[in-house]
């Protein structure tokens, strides 16, 4: 039975196509949570005024990935340290934030945070979030690397991700 993981961390078509490359995950919908406007767009998101930030909901099967290996792979796949953005992507939207569904999940979290914090040159920034309200994404922007792989933010941002990703996590990845 698949279970759900939601992980915001800047853009989330960064984070969507690291999730993409990963074993046992069978599906990833970019959208917005952890806000108060209902039924937000992108347009509303980007504005910093919904309180949302851009996430990626993840379908997985525990049987094939753990949780803790997907918080593991999120922390290293951006900069967890950034306050209110990643990179040049910046405001509340893009923070880093994970969204729990149960008290086990939260306690992997805090239990991988605590572990990896050695790990970074200061105090990790990513923000706890008990289960909330996801909205999907405009379709644009489902499975936008796969079908823009060529746009210069893809080949900039997106490619270095991917990149690092085969270097840390190899073991991790779809064959």
């Amino acid at each position: 039975m698949t279970q759900k993981a939601t992980f915001g961390g800047g853009c989330f078509w960064c984070v969507e196509a690291v999730m993409q490359q990963l074993r046992g995950v069978t599906d990833v919908t970019s959208g917005y949570t952890a806000g108060d406007t209902k039924y937000p767009t992108y347009r509303e998101v980007c504005s910093g005024q919904t309180g949302h930030a851009e996430v990626v909901q993840v379908s997985f099967e525990p049987e094939v990935i753990s949780y803790q290996d997907l918080v593991e792979v999120f922390l290293t796949s951006h900069d967890p340290t950034q306050v209110d953005g990643q990179g040049a992507d910046i405001g509340t939207q893009y923070r880093s934030l994970i969204m729990y569904y149960n008290d086990e999940q939260r306690e992997t979290i805090e239990r991988v945070m605590q572990e990896m914090a050695p790990l970074f040159d200061a105090p990790l920034a990513t923000e706890l979030v008990a289960e909330q309200v996801f909205y999907p994404a405009e379709d644009y922007h489902q499975d936008y690397y796969d079908h823009n792989k060529m746009q210069p933010y893809c080949m900039a941002v997106i490619n270095p991700k991917l990149q690092k990703l085969r270097q840390k996590h190899a073991d991790k990845l779809r064959d």
